[in-house]
């Protein structure tokens, strides 16, 4: 996406540097303010001049006092000239500009945002309770500033307007929150909570996490990057169904679970049962009819499929009687 961000390209110095000079020009005019005065009643020279240029070096000495900034890694001042935006500077360390560059830092660093829980409506309507976690950080300085009113939104109790470093990384945070929210809310609307919801090999929020993250980071770089904020990594950490459904769900995913593991019982008791019939044949064992195999497959099922324990019955007839 375009951008207006620029390097700042005025004269920066180095803050030691200028702070040895500001030193020497404190303690320079002040002795010659004082010296002037000291001039008055002598008759070595007018005082005026030196009293006069005390005077102008002391406010100029305020002035160049006011020009040190000092920066850390990851971190970054905007730089304007009377409202005109003049460029970024990002170089840590400690310099000095000319003071009537207005300037505000900015924090590039990566931050981490763990958004509570929201009730959103799935695609087929079943409320579902989700959540995010997202890692992000600040690209575009120029966006974050003049793109969006981050200045109003950051705005005080006592009704001032912030432009301080926290102020104005709050203010971002809170549109990133709300952005967020609203991402959430169009990618959970998407898809349904689970199979039993969707169609058959339909991608649902159980069960394509990957794709589902994949699509919510780039609906949050779509929204974020007005601000100039790069999304780092965004993942659903909460998804459960609404309290007011989620004893009925729970109850219809017990069901479900039960009717699986029966199909896999029955399955299995019939090839055992297979299995059985099949070694007494192939081992003359014991000859059969059709009543008496019917009686066994029978018999056989009932154990194998039920839930309680057996109860033998011990035959001391013939398999005729």
């Amino acid at each position: 996406m375009e951008t207006n961000e620029k390097r700042f390209e005025g004269v920066v110095l180095n803050g030691f540097l200028m702070l040895f000079v500001n030193l020497v020009l404190t303690l320079a005019f002040p002795a010659m303010f004082f010296y002037g005065i000291v001039l008055i009643d002598s008759q070595w020279g007018s005082p005026a001049p030196y009293m006069v240029m005390g005077v102008l070096g002391i406010i100029l000495t305020i002035i160049l006092w006011c020009g040190f900034m000092m920066l850390e890694p990851n971190e970054a001042r905007v730089i304007t000239w009377f409202g005109k935006y003049s460029g970024t500077f990002a170089k840590a360390g400690y310099y000095w500009i000319n003071p009537f560059y207005g300037s505000k830092k900015l924090s590039l660093r990566a931050r981490n945002l763990d958004a509570e829980p929201i009730k959103v409506n799935d695609k087929v309507g079943n409320p579902v309770m989700i959540g995010l976690v997202l890692v992000w950080k600040l690209k575009d300085t120029y966006k974050a500033l003049f793109e969006v009113d981050t200045q109003t939104m950051a705005t005080t109790a006592q009704g001032q307007v912030g432009t301080d470093v926290k102020s104005i990384m709050n203010a971002l945070e809170k549109f990133v929150r709300v952005q967020s929210d609203a991402a959430l809310r169009q990618v959970a609307g998407q898809y349904a909570y689970d199979d039993e919801d969707g169609g058959a090999g339909e991608l649902t929020l159980r069960s394509g996490s990957e794709e589902i993250n994949q699509l919510l980071e780039q609906k949050l770089d779509d929204r974020l990057a007005l601000a100039g904020i790069e999304v780092v990594e965004a993942r659903i950490n909460y998804l459960a169904y609404a309290p007011e459904i989620a004893a009925v769900m729970l109850r219809r995913q017990q069901a479900s679970a039960i009717i699986t593991a029966r199909e896999k019982i029955v399955e299995g008791a019939v090839s055992m049962v297979k299995m059985a019939l099949d070694k007494l044949a192939k081992e003359d064992v014991v000859e059969l009819d059709d009543d008496k195999r019917a009686a066994m497959v029978s018999n056989l099922l009932v154990v194998l499929c039920g839930d309680d324990s057996a109860q033998p019955v011990v035959n001391t007839g013939t398999l005729n009687n």
